[in-house]
């Protein structure tokens, strides 16, 4: 691959420039959302610290990237050695990614789901409790957090949570370690300001995950085979990956800015028109890529969600923030990425990322510089 381009004539003010300079900690850096977040922040200025187990796929976002980045590789169900990471790196904010973030892998192995994503979150904010330069934590979840009684409005941060699956039962769970730690050390006038994230099936190009939908699109592609789909009508809150970013780095803004008051849950959601089924997302890549085919399993399958909704308001309205692209935006864009990948050897993240970002300062949203 082509080494990594950089971003010519955009002025770096976006979130107020907040990030420039700043020591950040992701956790999960390795990882799709991760490493397109270490990749914004450093287009932000930031001086990243980025702890993860090594990417599960070949190809893989991360390594394409080539980015140069501390990269530290620890599993943090290890205390001890993420307590000495937390301390050395000294960050001031701190996005907690790392995750096992599959459905149907926490049916094959639970204890593995709810070690990593419970017991590693605590161990991850009790590191932070004991390093004082630490101001600010968001923690990342799940829209699949609420109790989902297939309704056809969208959950709001007070709905009830509940998880079936042990993967949506770990982050369940993840909220309320959280939140915990919030009410019982995180009180006093310098703790850190800790916050937790919900968004919905990201999508964009650089994910190869299993059982992820695009990515079993490209496969499938790729593969000259037919893709299987386990559940064509399932609707879903589909978005860029950058969309739900965009609401993450808005939100650490104002939690570096000492806002107590948005040390909470918020959802980051697309527009209502961006809950499509199945079926309906493949129609639209498919006038991207014409030559996609699938069918529809006949295997009895696990028990998933059949509808999901997020209600992003409270993030508009307290934020400021709103989706930039439409999902049909969001699949082109991803459709373009890989087909460039797949037909030129180039990543276009970069130049995707400015396209985001420049498309954010025309709807003049404040995170955005304008």
């Amino acid at each position: 691959m082509a080494n990594r381009p950089t971003v010519e004539g955009l002025e770096m003010t976006l979130f107020n420039d907040t990030y420039r300079g700043r020591r950040v900690l992701i956790t999960g850096h390795t990882g799709f959302k991760g490493s397109w977040l270490v990749l914004w922040m450093q287009e932000l200025g930031a001086s990243i610290t980025g702890v993860a187990l090594p990417p599960g796929t070949s190809p893989n976002h991360w390594d394409l990237l080539n980015l140069d980045v501390a990269d530290h590789r620890l599993d943090i169900r290890d205390n001890k050695l993420l307590f000495r990471l937390v301390a050395d790196s000294q960050p001031e904010i701190v996005f907690h990614l790392a995750a096992q973030p599959l459905v149907r892998r926490s049916y094959r192995d639970p204890l593995e789901t709810w070690s990593t994503n419970i017991m590693g979150t605590a161990n991850l904010l009790e590191a932070c409790r004991h390093t004082e330069s630490v101001r600010a934590i968001v923690v990342v979840t799940t829209d699949k957090v609420y109790e989902n009684k297939e309704w056809n409005w969208g959950y709001r941060e007070i709905d009830r949570l509940g998880g079936h699956d042990p993967y949506s039962a770990s982050k369940v769970a993840t909220e309320l370690v959280a939140s915990s730690f919030r009410k019982a050390f995180f009180q006093t006038a310098n703790s850190p300001l800790l916050a937790t994230v919900r968004a919905g099936n990201v999508i964009g190009g650089g994910d190869w995950s299993e059982d992820r939908l695009i990515a079993d699109v490209v496969r499938a592609m790729t593969g000259h085979s037919s893709l299987e789909i386990r559940a064509p009508q399932a609707t879903r809150p589909w978005q860029h990956v950058l969309e739900c970013l965009s609401g993450y780095l808005v939100l650490g803004q104002f939690l570096l800015d000492g806002r107590q008051e948005y040390a909470d849950a918020w959802n980051f959601g697309p527009d209502p028109e961006s809950n499509l089924t199945v079926n309906e997302v493949l129609r639209i890549f498919g006038t991207h890529w014409p030559n996609l085919n699938w069918h529809t399993s006949t295997e009895r399958q696990r028990h998933e969600a059949s509808l999901l909704y997020l209600d992003s308001a409270k993030a508009k309205s307290h934020l400021g923030w709103r989706p930039v692209w439409t999902l049909h935006t969001a699949l082109a864009k991803t459709a373009e990425w890989y087909r460039s990948y797949y037909q030129n050897s180039k990543v276009d993240s970069l130049a995707q990322l400015a396209q985001f970002m420049g498309d954010a300062r025309s709807s003049a949203l404040k995170w955005s510089g304008v």
